[in-house]
């Protein structure tokens, strides 16, 4: 009798594991927000690509390092026990506005307006940019599956902004490449930038092929007057269980006739940011990785004192830290990027700028100063 009920409750276990395991798969096969993946045809184009062995996209050194599954499951479990003290802010971060005529009617110098975290609108030799625009409450493929993001307001509702000439992508992550985001801006974007593969999400999202170009490292496009590059990053990606490092990750050298951009996507410190300030430096403007840090995932995520470094490395005449006042993604206080990245590149000798969200940025101003808004929040 006590053999049958241990047996009874093996096969109740199995099944219960079984069923949950096939709703995983269909979940991740069939739910939305977790993209699209790359077909045999690709992946063999893909091998095409320095970047791209075994199957899959690599760094040039060996990391992201591969985790035993207890040690993410241990990863995992220290960050939703810990408890951070001022890990987000005390109340919502609120951003300047932004009228929408003043927009659609600004021919001036190269501005920038972030919207938090990694997300901007780059006005530029008449050109509306996005960059890794994500507008999304959380960085989830569902929202009860992450924190809520630090603004709730933007500075202009995304159904206001201008006609957008062109976006550009970064890498897949969900704090950077976001669903909802994307079905928002598609139908009001002329054309998108990504890095190998990153394409196949927005074609599963509804945007036509013809309105994608994927890049590979080193590779430059001409836009207009405009020139894109897209250069290395040191990260990882994958939006699912089963396809991790299946699209490239970088940053992204942007040119006018007048102005020099870098802008870093998500990167550990390495040898790419001396090769790109050589290849394509100085810079009117890096913005450059600064949050989300921790000492066992540094070689995916910059530490901030390794952002002030980096900046030297591309030759940026000033930088501003991004990936930070958005999202709570790792273990620091929310204001410790800003703080840590601003003492070390006072040693430097390099100007660092700190707009609030939606504060106009001149890309080749170096005379304003920021007040330090984040203080008392």
């Amino acid at each position: 009798m006590l053999i049958q009920i241990i047996k009874n409750i093996m096969v109740t276990t199995l099944i219960i594991i079984g069923l949950l395991a096939i709703a995983v798969l269909a979940l991740t096969n069939f739910y939305p927000s977790f993209g699209g993946n790359s077909s045999e045809s690709q992946k063999l184009t893909y091998e095409q690509s320095q970047q791209f062995r075994e199957g899959k996209f690599r760094n040039v050194e060996a990391v992201p390092k591969d985790l035993e599954l207890s040690d993410k499951l241990g990863l995992a479990y220290k960050f939703f026990t810990t408890k951070v003290p001022n890990g987000r802010p005390k109340a919502d971060l609120i951003p300047q506005k932004i009228d929408s005529i003043h927009l659609a009617d600004y021919d001036g110098e190269a501005r920038m307006i972030w919207f938090g975290h990694s997300s901007f609108l780059l006005q530029i030799d008449g050109k509306n940019i996005l960059i890794d625009p994500m507008f999304g409450a959380v960085a989830a493929p569902h929202p009860l599956l992450g924190e809520k993001r630090f603004n709730k307001e933007f500075p202009i509702s995304i159904d206001k902004l201008p006609q957008i000439d062109a976006v550009i992508f970064s890498h897949d992550h969900y704090d950077h490449l976001d669903y909802e985001s994307v079905l928002k801006i598609k139908d009001k974007t002329n054309h998108f930038y990504t890095p190998l593969g990153v394409g196949n999400h927005l074609t599963k999202w509804g945007v036509s092929n013809a309105k994608i170009t994927e890049m590979d490292w080193w590779e430059e496009t001409q836009f207009g007057n405009l020139k894109f590059v897209c250069t290395p990053a040191q990260h990882f990606s994958g939006r699912g269980l089963n396809n991790a490092q299946s699209t490239l990750w970088s940053s992204w050298v942007i040119t006018s006739p007048n102005e020099n951009i870098y802008f870093s996507g998500d990167s550990g410190y390495a040898d790419h940011f001396k090769e790109i300030g050589e290849k394509y430096g100085p810079f009117d403007l890096a913005l450059m990785e600064c949050g989300q840090y921790n000492q066992m995932w540094s070689d995916i995520h910059m530490m901030p004192e390794e952002t002030a470094q980096a900046g030297i490395d591309v030759k940026a005449k000033k930088i501003m830290p991004i990936h930070w006042a958005g999202f709570k993604l790792a273990l620091h206080e929310w204001t410790d990027p800003i703080k840590r990245v601003e003492a070390k590149a006072t040693e430097l000798n390099l100007q660092v700028i700190s707009p609030q969200i939606g504060q106009e940025i001149i890309v080749k101003d170096s005379s304003t100063t920021y007040p330090k808004w984040w203080q008392n929040i």
